[in-house]
């Protein structure tokens, strides 16, 4: 499939039969969507996109709402199809991955926020944050650690990647009428994707995330949590040497924070073997968004 823009809305609304109207509330409601637009301003679609037209139009003709189909694409439904993942898309995206990190190790900012540009004008904001940013985050950690790339390459690439990501994140509004959260790693914890892939689930709901991530001293984490008064704090462990620390840290926070609902995720929790939970069943917050809502939806009937 071709990056660049090339059938205009018309061409779109006949190839798919829908009207162009309701192409342009999609884009302005949901923009899962967003065409890029040549110099008078008309929009033009890719073939990634027109895929995911496709995707959602069947999914409403088969009884879903376009609201359902969305929530279905942005929570990787979408991306799980055969099709699609053995489409050139994924090959795309892939390319474009590499073509941001050869970028961000060679100093070339200005290219490397073209090539973000582009990637958003593709892909739904889940698919750019988690699949391309969040994984290039990971995978300049594992650089690093094999020693690949020195500090300098390091430090530059994933400060520039934490701060795209944060803008981001911040980008979405807030509901004044929800509660503060607050989301860091446990202790020891150095692996941060799946933290990132549910601040911004929160996010997305209209939660105000306090994003701490990894590396911070569990007594910073405390003074933290006293100065902002978070009704939620999530902590991530994914390394399984970790989880009875980190279990033993969240006991005794829960003993000073008692006006706090804490969450426990991550690998390390999600793989435990029931009888080992005994005692924090009550933290462990799952690993599908059903587990989230219902876990988010249980705490805040607490308040």
């Amino acid at each position: 499939m071709a990056s660049e823009g090339k059938y205009n809305i018309k061409a779109v609304s006949k190839m798919l039969g829908i009207q162009a109207g309701t192409l342009r509330a999609w884009e302005r409601r949901y923009a899962i969507v967003q065409p890029k637009r040549n110099e008078a301003g008309h929009r033009l679609y890719t073939d990634d996109q027109i895929y995911i037209l496709k995707w959602l139009i069947n999914k409403v003709n088969k009884g879903f709402t376009i609201s359902q189909a969305v929530d279905l694409a942005q929570s990787g439904e979408l991306y799980k199809e055969p099709a699609f993942v053995q489409s050139s898309a994924e090959d795309q995206a892939s390319r474009l991955s590499e073509q941001i990190l050869e970028a961000l190790l060679t100093f070339q900012e200005r290219k490397a926020q073209d090539l973000i540009s582009q990637a958003f004008s593709m892909y739904t904001i889940e698919k750019v944050v988690i699949d391309i940013l969040g994984s290039l985050l990971v995978k300049i950690g594992y650089m690093w650690e094999e020693k690949k790339i020195t500090v300098a390459h390091e430090h530059y690439a994933s400060s520039f990647l934490r701060v795209k990501i944060g803008q981001i994140l911040h980008s979405f509004s807030v509901d004044p009428y929800l509660p503060r959260v607050m989301a860091f790693c446990g202790p020891g914890e150095e692996h941060e994707l799946g933290l990132l892939i549910f601040t911004l689930y929160l996010r997305r709901n209209g939660f105000e995330v306090i994003y701490l991530g990894q590396g911070i001293p569990q007594s910073d984490l405390e003074k933290v949590i006293a100065d902002s008064s978070p009704k939620f704090v999530f902590v991530s462990c994914t390394i399984e040497d970790h989880a009875e620390k980190t279990v033993q840290w969240l006991q005794s926070l829960e003993q000073k924070f008692a006006d706090v609902s804490f969450g426990a995720g991550g690998t390390a929790f999600n793989m435990m073997a029931d009888e080992l939970k005994t005692g924090f069943e009550h933290m462990i917050v799952g690993s599908t968004r059903q587990e989230w809502e219902d876990w988010i939806e249980q705490n805040m009937r607490k308040s």
